[in-house]
């Protein structure tokens, strides 16, 4: 009978108490499964928002990560498309229902019987009643359907953030058909608007970043926006008033959605891409020209792998800030400050 593997992680043990070292066991792999030596896990928002419970309670012992880079150690009997030794990564899916309309059109975070996220959803091939556990461990074991190949020439602890953040700015992108020439802007600078200013960049777009904060226009630029405005000042705002063919707006803080609508072109799109609270609409700024007002969701797998080959191509990674795995309580109490340029990622050997 195939045995389990035993890992080592971090996990939560309860809502909003410190991460403590956790171990656990990973499925051997099934016929479809590829099993991964995770090098380097990045720390998104999410899962900070997870541990302290904003999402739901912690029920079950909980292991986060999302962003997961690394290399292929086994494969299962009827894997084709990966080998043993291959740089591949996982982002926030492992698995869906692949039956619905969603899934069929490569959109499997969209499923309609539900995704299963990389940590905390049902394991279905767990059996029982086993949740999927994520990034912050040694190992994992994915379906080869929801694994990527990560390309060669990136440095591997800086494409890890690209399996969240970059797909979350990029399908937007691609979804309104961003080209050269057209205004983009990016609505807040932090892990997902600087990966935001990269591709909109690289794609040929006009790349304005939409601040509150003017010590930030240096590194707004030197990411490789044309241009930077502060929203607290009446004459910067007034030059980016009907301007904008897409607005991408990353901003998780409660803030006023009409000031950006108001900013936007004659059927131009707002894009929300943070999670802040509920937040009034005006439907002037909407009606009077014709505006859009809509939301995204990571993306598709067949969509993060194109993402990937771009970055490859374009050479684009993330501003990230390495840590040890022991540093990552600390780490979440400076995601809360804002304090991070711009993703940190744990490196997995640090794990004892």
């Amino acid at each position: 009978m195939p045995q389990p593997t035993r890992v080592n992680g971090y996990a939560a043990y309860s809502t909003n108490t410190p991460l403590k070292p956790y171990q656990f066991n990973r499925r051997e792999p099934l016929a479809t499964d590829i099993e991964i030596d995770i090098d380097y896990c990045g720390v998104c928002h999410s899962d900070l928002h997870s541990v302290n419970g904003d999402w739901g309670s912690v029920n079950n012992t909980l292991v986060p990560g999302h962003e997961i880079v690394g290399r292929v150690t086994r494969v299962g009997p009827q894997v084709k498309a990966f080998k043993v030794g291959q740089l591949v990564g996982v982002g926030c899916m492992v698995e869906s229902c692949r039956t619905c309309p969603s899934c069929h059109e490569g959109l499997e975070q969209y499923c309609e019987k539900g995704a299963t996220f990389t940590y905390g959803g049902p394991d279905k091939k767990g059996g029982g009643d086993v949740v999927t556990q994520g990034g912050y461990s040694t190992k994992i074991v994915v379906d080869q359907d929801f694994v990527v190949r990560v390309p060669e020439n990136l440095p591997l602890e800086k494409v890890a953030p690209l399996l969240c953040a970059g797909i979350t700015t990029y399908s937007p992108l691609r979804q309104w058909k961003i080209k050269k020439g057209d205004r983009v802007g990016i609505a807040g600078l932090g892990g997902l608007g600087h990966m935001g200013v990269k591709l909109a960049a690289a794609m040929g777009a006009d790349v304005t970043v939409l601040s509150t904060s003017e010590s930030k226009r240096n590194d707004a630029l030197e990411l490789g926006a044309h241009h930077f405005v502060s929203v607290k000042n009446p004459d910067q705002l007034k030059s980016v008033t009907n301007h904008f063919d897409l607005i991408l707006n990353t901003i998780s803080a409660n803030h006023d959605y009409n000031l950006y609508l108001n900013m936007l072109k004659r059927d131009g799109s707002m894009v929300l891409l943070g999670l802040p609270g509920p937040q009034s609409v005006s439907a002037q700024p909407l009606i009077h020209k014709r505006r859009r007002l809509a939301g995204s969701l990571i993306g598709g797998i067949k969509e993060t792998q194109e993402m990937l080959d771009f970055c490859g191509q374009h050479g684009i990674t993330c501003d990230v800030e390495m840590i040890n795995m022991d540093q990552i309580n600390d780490a979440y109490k400076r995601l809360v400050r804002n304090d991070v340029r711009y993703r940190f990622v744990i490196d997995m050997k640090s794990i004892k």
